[in-house]
């Protein structure tokens, strides 16, 4: 799940007047990272270490936090739950008085590392002997900054195309009318499964995902929003408006976006009563996670599975997710270093996939997988999936293939500004504020002053 959006700025100055003494590489250099010795696979802990952001509130939670706590030997886990509360985590860091470990999306880390929040994990990953290469490369990416690793990449998210299989039919159309592979078929197909009778929408044809998905739409025609070494801002280029223009265009032939999102936000969306089963939506590419929620609350719902795909006709997906850091300032960083090595472990992942196919197996319900941050682990997991018969095979198949092929955003120290600019871009012009064009040539703008802020405030304190 995403952590909601809330403002730096209150605490900027507090925080970076708190951290004049970090390590080298997140703005001081009064007090040392800790050392190698703090890292040791033979180390045992006493105590207990708070963990902030994360609730095993199911058998993939609990399996992996019981095994984290064998593995410190001593040390217990207290989880403070629910999403992680940004301004509660930085007035804790400010105040000297941080939680132990953090469970972040892996797009605030790089805003963090530069903020001086979160330290970086070269000795913790070199101590423990943590084996980098099982990680996701797109995951892990999106949390190296300044030639560091700064999170241990967790869950991983991925979309593909998820569909009403009884609309379609009745529209005359396929999956792969809306799968992504032809914009104009996507459009055309919107037009066909839509019902407004009387001008009140009821069913929606085509729901493109914005503001979330713009990324996604943008990497499809070709282009990204950030250039490869993460200082660029590319929001204006011509293919990401001509993205904007087509995904926002889907919104306008079904009546415009604040129609769609009425009925969007009305939906039971994680109940047996979701859109997909009372057949108010045709198509949409979404998150793998919806295909268990699907599966378990709907099972048998007229659904159709496919990849997201580009106008070649290539699987594409957005990867993004959740990953652990340590807070500048951690009482206990090596036991913090331990817990996400645990919690990230092929065996670990194994044992907590067991635990879901064994309860999904006592329910009567297929097991659809679980996808990580570790590839090795993925590949094991994989190996374990039951049939749950179509379409859920199909779903499970696209969700694995779509995983092969996935890019993500580029970690720099404004993430978050970065994320607000192109995302406010897309709000404004999906509340009829701004045109597509003009709306990300003022993100373009604001984008770049953050970046080019960001960048020579790191390469000052890095120097």
């Amino acid at each position: 799940m995403r952590s909601p959006l809330v403002r730096w700025s209150v605490l900027s100055v507090s925080l970076a007047l708190a951290l004049t003494s970090c390590a080298k590489g997140t703005g001081g250099g009064a007090a040392p990272t800790p050392s190698a010795g703090q890292f040791n696979p033979g180390a045992t802990f006493s105590g207990s270490i708070s963990v902030m952001g994360f609730g095993a509130t199911d058998e993939i939670g609990t399996t992996r936090v019981d095994l984290a706590e064998k593995a410190l030997v001593g040390a217990e886990i207290k989880l403070i739950e629910g999403d992680l509360d940004i301004q509660q985590f930085l007035s804790a860091v400010a105040a000297g008085d941080p939680p132990d470990i953090i469970y972040a999306n892996r797009d605030q880390i790089g805003t963090f590392a530069s903020r001086g929040a979160i330290m970086p994990l070269t000795e913790c990953i070199k101590g423990e002997s943590i084996d980098t290469s099982m990680y996701n490369k797109n995951a892990l990416g999106q949390v190296t900054f300044g030639e560091q690793i700064w999170a241990i990449p967790e869950f991983n998210q991925v979309q593909i195309t998820m569909a009403n299989a009884d609309l379609l039919k009745q529209a005359g159309l396929t999956i792969g009318d809306v799968n992504g592979s032809d914009w104009s078929k996507v459009t055309a197909a919107a037009k066909k499964l839509v019902k407004a009778p009387g001008g009140k929408l009821k069913v929606i044809g085509y729901d493109s995902k914005l503001p979330e998905f713009l990324p996604l739409w943008a990497k499809a025609n070709g282009a990204d929003l950030l250039s490869a070494d993460g200082r660029t801002a590319q929001l204006n280029n011509p293919a990401v408006v001509k993205a904007l223009e087509f995904a926002v265009g889907i919104y306008d032939a079904q009546g415009g976006f604040a129609k769609v999102k009425a009925v969007r936000d009305s939906a039971d969306f994680f109940g047996k009563g979701n859109q997909f089963a009372k057949n108010e939506l045709g198509a949409m590419p979404m998150e793998q996670w919806y295909v268990n929620v699907l599966n378990d609350v709907s099972p048998k719902a007229p659904l159709v599975f496919d990849t997201f795909r580009t106008p070649q006709g290539q699987p594409l997906a957005y990867s993004s997710g959740s990953s652990w850091a340590i807070p500048k300032g951690s009482k206990n960083p090596g036991a913090a270093c331990r817990f996400a090595k645990t919690m990230t472990l092929v065996d670990t992942w194994k044992a907590a996939a067991q635990a879901r196919l064994d309860k999904r197996k006592a329910d009567g319900k297929p097991f659809t997988g679980v996808l990580t941050g570790n590839v090795k682990a993925d590949a094991e997991i994989e190996k374990m999936l039951t049939s749950g018969g179509e379409p859920w095979d199909a779903g499970v198949k696209a969700v694995y293939e779509a995983n092969e092929n996935t890019f993500s955003l580029p970690a720099n120290p404004a993430d978050k500004e970065f994320k607000d600019a192109w995302q406010g871009a897309v709000n404004r012009v999906l509340n009829g504020q701004d045109e597509p064009k003009a709306a990300l040539d003022k993100a373009q703008q604001d984008a770049q002053k953050a970046l080019d802020e960001a960048w020579a405030g790191w390469t000052k304190r890095t120097n």
